[in-house]
Order: structure tokens, then C-alpha cells, then sequence
């Protein structure tokens, strides 16, 4: 006897697209952390092969219960190829399509790798940073660049009343920029790592730690100094629209953080 296939007959229902009563619309819903390869433009070698973490989110209308979760990986799928990121605002328009929406977000994070040598010896070292884009779709496309840059920071307070010595730290520059031109993740780094008291190496000798450890004495920075050096400087970088910055210091002699923030 010939069995039917239950599975290419039975009609299942439809859950998230039934009517919800209680007239609440939200904001965001999706999927996150979806680990996607992807290829990123590299200054200096062309493009740069690694592998994303990326969020995708769609706005919900009070009338409907749910949206349908397995159409982001859907869409996502449909856009494996190297032009990735050339194709966002695509992305995101085939999202609004296919769930319906009103507005549709991405948000995705990866480990970037440039080589830096160290100051006096030349080493080279390759070191990464964690850098994002964020693009939305509504009305309009907008698209945003971020980079997190750890730095050294030494204390103009403690250098001004110490006999000798000063107390200095790791601290996080966390920098993000809508432009109208192509910025660079390498310029955005290097904007950021000249706007602290010394820049942080993946490898050091000896000659280059004595290096870095006077050239943080002899430039102390507060948190609210980098942060309106860098802003200075993004303020004058006509590509750049608007930006956002936010520096963390993981100080080492207190047991909490100094933290200062500008958005323009």
C-alpha cells in the first residue's frame, strides 16, 4: 500500500500571522548572534576575509502575534557571496518584503586584523579589533561604521602631584560614524589611537616598552580629554556626518571604571 507523504500534504497553521488582541506593537523582533562569513574592504590588502556575528530585527505591528524568524536566515542566505556588504540596504529592503514590516535593522559584528609594528624595534605583529556596522531601513537607508580601539590613558591628576610616577590604564575607545564618503576601518583607528596617551602593540622589546611608557607619561589624558581630541578631529573630517564616541578606562587604582561620551 502506497503511504502518503503527511508532510507535502498536511497544511500547518500559520501562528505568528494570527491576530493579537492586545494592542501593543514592539519595536524590534529577530534573530541575533548568526555567525555568517563575510568579506570586508582592507586598506591595504583590497578586502579581508572573517567571520560576523549579525542581528536582524524587523519592527511588529500590534495586530500581528509573531513575525516569522526563519525568513531573516532565508533572505540572509540568498546574499552569500563576496559583494555582502555592497548589498545591505538589498538586505534589508527583501526583509520588509518578505515580513511585511515597516522597518528592518541589521547590526553585525567581527574581528578585524591589521599588522602594526612596534615603535622602535619595527616588530610586526598582526593584532585585531572589534569593529561593527549597523544599517536600518525605513523611510530611508542609513548605515553606520564602528570600531573599538584599546589604548593606554595615564592620569594628568596623579602625574601633577606625584613625586614620581603615575598611575595609568587599558581604556576603550568606542567610536562609531554615519559618513557621506567611503571611510576607512584603518582611518577610524588611527583617528582614534592618535587621540589617547599611547597606542597599544601586539608585541613590545624592551627598547619599545621604554618607548611607549614615557611617550604615556609625557601626554596624560583624562577620559574627557580623548574624547574631545578625537571629536576635534572628526569634526573636521568633511566625509563624516555624525558621529558618536565613548571611552572606558579600566582604572587601576579604583575599583570602578571612568567613563565620558559625545554624539554630533
Amino acid at each position: 500500500m502506497r503511504k502518503t507523504n503527511i508532510y507535502k500534504t498536511k497544511i500547518f497553521p500559520d501562528i505568528q500571522n494570527q491576530t493579537d488582541s492586545r494592542k501593543v506593537s514592539i519595536d524590534k523582533v529577530g534573530v541575533k548572534n548568526i555567525k555568517y562569513p563575510i568579506i570586508v574592504a582592507d586598506k591595504h590588502n583590497k578586502c579581508q576575509p572573517t567571520i560576523a556575528e549579525i542581528n536582524l530585527f524587523v519592527d511588529l505591528p500590534h495586530h500581528y502575534r509573531g513575525t516569522h524568524m526563519s525568513r531573516f536566515v532565508e533572505v540572509l542566505n540568498q546574499y552569500h557571496k563576496e559583494n555582502f556588504i555592497d548589498n545591505l540596504e538589498e538586505i534589508l529592503k527583501e526583509i520588509k518584503n518578505r515580513l511585511k514590516a515597516d522597518a528592518a535593522y541589521l547590526e553585525l559584528s567581527f574581528p578585524y586584523f591589521i599588522i602594526k609594528k612596534a615603535p622602535v624595534s619595527k616588530i610586526a605583529s598582526s593584532v585585531n579589533y572589534d569593529c561593527y556596522f549597523r544599517a536600518s531601513l525605513k523611510d530611508v537607508f542609513e548605515f553606520w561604521i564602528g570600531v573599538k580601539v584599546p589604548v593606554t590613558t595615564l592620569c594628568p591628576c596623579s602625574k601633577e602631584i606625584s613625586d614620581y610616577g603615575a598611575h595609568n590604564q587599558r581604556s576603550i575607545v568606542s567610536v562609531w560614524v554615519h559618513y557621506t564618503e567611503f571611510v576607512w576601518l584603518e582611518d577610524l583607528i588611527e583617528l582614534t589611537e592618535q587621540s589617547c596617551s599611547c597606542d597599544i602593540y601586539p608585541l613590545l622589546k624592551r627598547v619599545d616598552e621604554k618607548y611607549v611608557t614615557e611617550k604615556a607619561y609625557d601626554n596624560p589624558m583624562f577620559v574627557e580629554d580623548i574624547v574631545r581630541e578625537l571629536s576635534i578631529k572628526l569634526s573636521k573630517d568633511s566625509r563624516i556626518m555624525h558621529y558618536d564616541i565613548e571611552v572606558e578606562s579600566y582604572e587601576s587604582i579604583h575599583n570602578h571604571n571612568a567613563f565620558a561620551k559625545k554624539s554630533e
